[in-house]
């Protein structure tokens, strides 16, 4: 694994068992699965932050603007259960 860093960390006893029994199940290291599970955290994360900002942008037009709210809409679904 190119760039790779050890580390320990503490993990409450229920999630790593499950997390464990995953791995198994993918046939993958507890290590990767550790890396997927951050990845998507870190995807998620990233796309709150980018619809907050459209929102911000969105704040500064008028609420009467029928583009605005069906912009507002269509991110909204874009992004619903990602977080």
């Amino acid at each position: 694994m190119p760039n790779a860093m050890k580390t320990a960390m503490t993990i409450e006893k229920p999630v790593f068992e499950q997390m464990d029994a995953i791995a198994k199940q993918l046939n993958i290291s507890r290590s990767r699965l550790f890396t997927i599970a951050a990845r998507e955290f870190l995807q998620r994360h990233s796309s709150k932050e980018l619809l907050e900002r459209l929102n911000a942008a969105y704040a500064d037009t008028s609420e009467t603007e029928p583009a605005v709210d069906l912009m507002r809409a269509k991110h909204g679904e874009m992004v619903k259960d990602q977080w």
